[in-house]
């Protein structure tokens, strides 16, 4: 059987929203506003990451995987559902903030929708680009001051996500994922893109991840 890791990452979100929805339904939050609003941000990425996998799949994700492998992908990801569970249980193990004003639960949204675009784009334009253009170093439009926008964008959807629970669990498994995955990819992917003649010079004038800091 060949398995691809997109198999295993595409399932989990697919069947996001599903949980979410089971667990406002076990702790009886229909009328909790924050997991609502969770619900609808956090189901509706997942929604839009399959369709996206459809559409301009990832090539990276498209590789082959094990059986074992796939199963540490889903449990992996699995620390993404700690958010959604202490907010319908209603719980914090290590609050940020206690009885946030509003203005927190804007701010959250606003971080989730500036991800979208920054992922959804910048992921867009490298697989039409491939497929014009093979062969060649991107450098330009969502790639021209930082060389890994989508997982720029991801941090900002995850960030969202994290913080509508005010806990610093949600954090704290955001950024293990940004140490042990996240880093090394895209550490990965600049050995890769170094055949490039070009890519020093375009190295030199970005930031890897996050604009002027790294």
């Amino acid at each position: 059987m060949n398995l691809k890791q997109k198999y295993f990452i595409d399932s989990h979100k697919g069947i996001t929203p599903l949980f979410i929805l089971g667990l406002i339904f076990y702790f009886n939050q229909w009328n909790n506003m924050v997991a609502l609003i969770y619900f609808s941000l956090h189901g509706t990425y997942g929604l839009l990451w399959i369709t996206k996998s459809f559409i301009f799949p990832d090539k990276q994700w498209e590789s082959s995987t094990s059986l074992l492998y796939g199963f540490f992908i889903w449990i992996g990801l699995s620390l993404y559902w700690i958010s959604p569970y202490l907010i319908t249980a209603d719980i914090q193990f290590l609050p940020i903030i206690s009885n946030p004003p509003k203005i927190y639960y804007s701010l959250c949204v606003c971080m989730y929708i500036i991800g979208i675009f920054l992922h959804f784009t910048s992921d867009m334009q490298k697989y039409i680009y491939l497929k014009i253009k093979p062969g060649n170093l991107i450098t330009d439009y969502m790639f021209s001051k930082i060389r890994n926008t989508n997982y720029l964008g991801e941090f900002f959807i995850y960030l969202g996500f994290s913080l509508l629970a005010c806990d610093w669990l949600p954090l704290l498994a955001l950024f293990l994922f940004i140490i042990f995955i996240w880093i090394p990819n895209m550490a990965k992917k600049d050995r890769s893109l170094s055949k490039y003649p070009e890519f020093e010079s375009y190295k030199k004038k970005t930031n890897k991840f996050f604009p002027f800091i790294y």
